[in-house]
């Protein structure tokens, strides 16, 4: 039987906004990008949770990454549809503050097993069942025994694959091929766009973000000579 379990719930949403409110701040793209870190922190602890909500989670990171892009790189072009993207997240991240505190009447109503749906026409009336005077017992029976029939025989075939891309990932990516163009061909440097190749705008995000922290980190020295010219990663530590 269903149980309605709000104490236990943590899907992507319920985390994020605890997240914000945790460090009592609004709900705006700047604060949405400081707490990108935490959120994937938290995403290593719920690897093993049912699929469908996993996949909920990564679409919500994905969001979080590319605010933490354009607030880390404030020129960036972005897509009609990414603009879209950060303003669906901040809107729903909004609403759902608001409406959180309603779980809690609801789980009041649920405990108690109250539970009614109604036009305000009817409400508090008591529940009575109007049949069509042509109905028979037969035909309610053969229309419930229609509809279990049909659920023993839907069976689910979609198969949902996960796939989190992570920045310690792409560091690593990072140093593996300085080090792979120094020993096989004694070079000290490459372009990003070597990196890019064949990768999804999800990825090159990461790998960006990656080489930012190799940067501040000064592991690397990366140069671009003219804009929009590749970027030109060095070994520096490494």
């Amino acid at each position: 039987m269903y149980q309605l379990k709000l104490e236990q719930f943590s899907g992507p949403m319920d985390k994020l906004l605890q997240l914000i409110e945790e460090r009592r701040m609004e709900i705006t793209e700047f604060n949405l990008a400081e707490v990108t870190a935490d959120f994937l922190e938290y995403l290593k602890e719920v690897e093993k949770i049912e699929p469908r909500l996993l996949a909920d989670f990564i679409i919500i990171a994905s969001q979080l990454l590319l605010i933490k892009s354009k607030a880390l790189l404030p020129d960036l072009a972005l897509t009609g549809d990414e603009e879209e993207s950060i303003k669906d997240l901040e809107s729903r991240l909004q609403f759902y503050r608001r409406f959180k505190p309603v779980m809690t009447i609801f789980k009041e109503l649920w405990d108690k097993n109250q539970i009614s749906i109604s036009r305000p026409l009817f409400l508090d009336r008591p529940t009575i069942f109007y049949p069509d005077k042509k109905l028979k017992t037969e035909d309610l029976f053969n229309a419930i025994k229609k509809i279990f029939s049909d659920i023993k025989e839907f069976k689910e075939t979609q198969t949902i694959k996960s796939s989190l891309i992570t920045l310690e990932e792409k560091i690593e990516e990072i140093i593996n091929r300085l080090k792979k163009e120094k020993k096989d061909l004694n070079q000290t440097k490459f372009g990003f766009k070597d990196l890019t190749t064949g990768k999804s705008r999800s990825e090159i995000v990461v790998l960006f973000l990656a080489l930012l922290h190799l940067l501040s980190s000064q592991f690397i020295k990366a140069e671009q000579k003219k804009q929009f010219e590749s970027i030109m990663i060095e070994d520096n530590k490494i």
